[in-house]
């Protein structure tokens, strides 16, 4: 379809654009032409406030999602985690593409910087995340947490500015930006569970786009086996229903190529609660597993967390 001429959303920072050149890539294979539009979002406009305390939906997604619908951009490219668990009916997200590793990372600019070391040394660690700074809280209660937002270039200048001696951050970003040689630490998934949709890019459209022209965008760019069980991770995030704020995780991954398996939960902000479910299910039944499990949270402890977090004001 080589008469096909695509304009492409996305976030300006030099990730966002790694991911959006990246969709591209996989759109000229396909033979569809694009350019990329660079859109400022609200999430990189304030930039000294924790993620938690903006206090808005659609951080990294708003901006975007608006000039879809004025016609601007044809297509909005995302990291998969940013995105709200329950779109407007305006919108569907038509492709997930091949998921990286998924596991968060510890960087620092001295290598014996992990967080055992950075506990037993009552050292500084930045993250602007409440999962990870809640995880950091349960596992690793001596380590002094800084606020740290910013992209990765900003975050590892902030680092060789002494804000900080070491940072969280997912494998996947740090992978696409080169700095893997700044990793001193691999964070297991048992323990630091990632947040539902990391590590894919995710390409949204209108719904009003044309059918032909979305199917080809599909199957230029969309990974099934990751569209399973994003799907499903986001499910469970749509049932559990406790905002941006709030340190809900959920992975899911295959097993063989007939079962999935998921782990999902929800940690208290002070890390000393946590609600940690497990579930395995064939393919078919992956996307309601999603549910079922989040709902299976929900009663064992789960609602008791996120309503006290909830109370609080978050």
């Amino acid at each position: 379809m080589t008469d096909m001429y695509i304009k492409i959303g996305t976030r300006s920072s030099k990730l966002a654009m790694w991911q959006a050149q990246y969709v591209q890539k996989l759109l000229t294979q396909a033979g569809i032409s694009s350019i990329l539009v660079p859109v400022l979002t609200k999430g990189d406009k304030i930039l000294d406030v924790s993620l938690s305390k903006i206090g808005s939906k659609g951080l990294f997604t708003e901006e975007l999602e608006l000039q879809l619908k004025t016609g601007e951009i044809d297509l909005a490219v995302h990291s998969a985690k940013d995105l709200q668990s329950i779109l407007s009916a305006d919108f569907k997200i038509i492709a997930y593409t091949h998921r990286e590793l998924v596991h968060d990372v510890v960087l620092s600019l001295h290598g014996n910087n992990t967080l055992t070391y950075a506990n037993a040394h009552k050292l500084r660690v930045g993250s602007s995340s409440t999962r990870r700074i809640a995880f950091i809280k349960r596992y690793y209660p001596d380590i002094q947490i800084v606020n740290m937002r910013g992209n990765l270039q900003t975050r590892l200048q902030k680092l060789t500015d002494g804000m900080a001696d070491a940072m969280l951050l997912a494998y996947a970003g740090v992978h696409r930006m080169q700095m893997q040689g700044h990793i001193t630490e691999t964070l297991s998934i048992d323990s630091f569970v990632p947040p539902a949709g990391q590590g894919s890019i995710a390409v949204e459209c209108t719904t009003r786009m044309d059918e032909a022209i979305k199917n080809a965008i599909r199957n230029a760019v969309n990974d099934t086996k990751t569209e399973i069980c994003i799907q499903a991770e986001r499910n469970f995030l749509a049932t559990i229903d406790g905002g941006c704020s709030v340190p809900v995780f959920c992975h899911a991954c295959f097993i063989d190529n007939e079962r999935i398996f998921l782990r999902g939960g929800i940690i208290s902000l002070d890390g000393h609660k946590i609600c940690i479910q497990y579930l395995t299910v064939f393919v078919d039944n992956a996307i309601k597993a999603g549910e079922i499990l989040a709902k299976k949270v929900l009663r064992t402890g789960g609602k008791e967390i996120l309503d006290e977090i909830k109370n609080r004001g978050l």
